[in-house]
């Protein structure tokens, strides 16, 4: 797949995560009033908390389509890696505040009482619909670009599940049995769940950021592919780090010193083209050396 179609996938991916988090915004402001329930609004917090996210990583994905240039010889994909630690910063204070207030509310003495909750759970009912449409393009964009954005975001909304599964339930018991304090709880186990997704998406993009190594799966099918290639004596001093949803790739080949200049490099350039064909994405600059 080209660099231009990952773009527009990773952008319609984009353009999904902001519209869906607005909707839900919307609706669950008026579950919100309707019903009282602080679960009900853990999950408002959380989709305000994704439609600012989105409207950053929609940013990010556009800035880091960008081709490039004299500043950035390598381009801009570490735009994306940037927004993913943000979005994880942001998740993490999110997840203290609602951990925070279902805690207070949940060892009040009597438990805040909940209405309306029919409407509540046509709402959250709505908005696992919605939301389980928009995980699964995410995925499958995802699984083509390589996007940690997408990744990022895809892995929050899919975290959003739970919880508003968890707010219906609590609806629920409050309506049929009156009991309000289950709420609480759904509030505080959707916390702890947002807390650990986003120390995972921000380890991940701190360890890009830091020009961390590629994945040991793509580093030895790189060396597969090279070790057995047609020509090649040997390969030496292979380096890679991964920037946003590129890997880049630094490799050194061991060639026939008395061969043509042509030869050489009909060579490395048709192992470039296997490693990217492997692998999609990915950048590769080979060094020929002769054979010792």
């Amino acid at each position: 797949m080209s660099t231009r179609q990952d773009s527009r996938l990773n952008l319609s991916a984009g353009l999904g995560s902001v519209t869906v988090a607005f909707v839900l915004v919307l609706l669950k402001l008026w579950a919100l009033g309707e019903t009282h329930a602080l679960s009900v609004a853990a999950s408002l917090a959380d989709s305000a908390l994704d439609l600012m996210v989105s409207l950053g990583g929609l940013a990010a994905i556009i800035y880091a389509a960008r081709p490039p240039d004299e500043d950035h010889a390598f381009g801009h994909s570490s735009a994306e890696d940037l927004a993913a630690l943000g979005q994880s910063l942001f998740i993490l204070v999110s997840a203290g505040v609602i951990f925070w207030a279902s805690a207070q509310r949940l060892l009040a003495e009597t438990a805040a009482p909940l209405a309306a909750e029919g409407r509540g759970i046509l709402v959250m009912s709505i908005s696992i619909v919605l939301t389980i449409a928009l995980v699964l393009w995410q995925r499958r964009v995802a699984r083509r670009t390589g996007s940690k954005v997408v990744q990022a975001d895809s892995l929050h909304y899919l975290g959003d599940l739970l919880p508003n599964i968890g707010a219906i339930l609590a609806l629920w018991a409050s309506a049929q049995f009156g009991f309000a304090r289950l709420d609480s709880v759904v509030a505080l186990g959707a916390a702890v769940m947002l807390a650990v997704g986003a120390l995972g998406i921000g380890r991940n993009a701190w360890h890009a950021l830091m020009d961390r190594a590629a994945d040991p799966k793509i580093v030895a099918g790189i060396e597969k592919i090279a070790g057995n290639w047609p020509g090649v004596h040997g390969f030496h001093d292979m380096q890679t780090r991964t920037a946003g949803s590129k890997v880049f790739v630094n490799l050194h080949i061991e060639l026939d010193g008395d061969q043509t200049l042509t030869e050489a490099h009909d060579i490395g350039a048709a192992l470039k083209r296997a490693i990217i064909d492997a692998y999609p994405g990915t950048d590769v600059i080979i060094h020929k050396d002769p054979v010792r």
